[in-house]
């Protein structure tokens, strides 16, 4: 049977992650009919490539999505809980960037490798997830593990890329680095302190409990995303002077007895995971490698000798691509091929 050709829109068209996504929907076999970008008013008018033609970008309003299947939404937060409703009332379902709907039960917050049954859910509101970029790195990592052995712990620190707080936080990084490389005086736009050639143990706002608001995401989607709110977790997340490549070091305890060597094997059969783990040849995962790629990229793998079912590793992966814009074509893809 022929499957059906859909229309897909980009809301966010023109920001780093929306120019993602359409390189992402280029490079898939998505069964694509017509795809149109949509942004502010700003931005209406500029005209992007996609598959060697130009598209218009158009104003977005409540009123954009007749005739379009499935929205794709980079737009940040508040342009999601304003328009996203208005686009699944239209008929079409919402697949949504932002942390606008996450922890809302009546939304499925998916991650293709590790939940994809979840997608289901999407009639309720007519509205799909995307996680934090932090946490489907980490859960398509732990997914395998939890399988086998369950989780009972995490203890999470992220060292995440300028990328993910926008284009104009990867210009802080470039200029601030050129400034300091010649002597010359910069002042910091977008982060309290400077990031050249510094780390910040501060993501998002701070949260009455002494947690940033990026530290209770992966607190709170791993628990949704595992269906599963026995499991202890706890993060802290820095801000790095790297431009793409998110960083994480994970130390997991796992409920059954599981080695080192049991869990390097199941993460070598795991969808979405390359293992990258040869120590003695220092060969390891880093964000360079992960940038430009999709894979979920795991080494350090090693037995905590502290507890007795402890499992330490190193987790990296492009915070754009699979953090954000390949995991919500995935997602789209799924609606594609599995409920529409």
């Amino acid at each position: 049977m022929t499957q059906k050709k859909l229309n897909v829109a980009v809301v966010g068209a023109t920001g780093a992650v929306g120019n993602q996504m359409i390189a992402c929907l280029e490079e898939s076999d998505f069964p694509l009919n017509g795809l149109r970008l949509m942004a502010s008013a700003r931005s209406a008018g500029r005209r992007l490539r996609f598959k060697g033609n130009d598209v218009e970008v158009e104003e977005l309003t409540e009123s954009s999505f007749k005739g379009v299947d499935i929205a794709i939404f980079s737009a940040g937060g508040g342009t999601s809980r304003r328009f996203a409703p208005a686009a699944a009332k239209s008929g079409c379902v919402v697949v949504d960037n932002s942390s606008a709907w996450r922890m809302d039960p009546d939304v499925p917050l998916v991650v293709p490798e590790v939940n994809p049954h979840a997608i289901a859910g999407y009639t309720k509101k007519g509205i799909i997830a995307n996680p934090n970029c932090s946490t489907i790195q980490m859960v398509v990592a732990l997914n395998p593990i939890y399988r086998k052995a369950g989780i009972k712990r995490i203890v999470v620190a992220t060292y995440q890329a300028v990328s993910g707080t926008g284009k104009k936080a990867v210009d802080e990084l470039f200029d601030g680095t050129r400034a300091m490389i010649n002597f010359l005086d910069y002042k910091e736009k977008v982060y309290p302190h400077r990031i050249a050639f510094n780390c910040l143990p501060h993501i998002d706002k701070f949260q009455e409990n002494g947690y940033t608001g990026e530290e209770m995401k992966m607190v709170n989607e791993t628990r949704k995303i595992l269906e599963d709110d026995r499991i202890a977790v706890t993060a802290t997340t820095v801000r790095v002077p790297v431009f793409y490549g998110h960083s994480e070091a994970v130390n997991v305890e796992t409920r059954d007895p599981l080695s080192a060597e049991a869990a390097r094997a199941l993460l070598e059969n795991a969808p979405g995971v390359k293992v990258v783990d040869d120590p003695a040849n220092d060969v390891y995962p880093m964000a360079i490698d992960g940038a430009g790629q999709d894979m979920t990229l795991v080494g350090r793998l090693r037995k905590d000798i502290s507890i007795e079912n402890g499992l330490d590793m190193w987790v990296v992966a492009d915070n754009i691509r699979k953090g954000a814009a390949t995991n919500a074509v995935q997602i789209a893809q799924l609606l594609a091929s599995d409920y529409l």
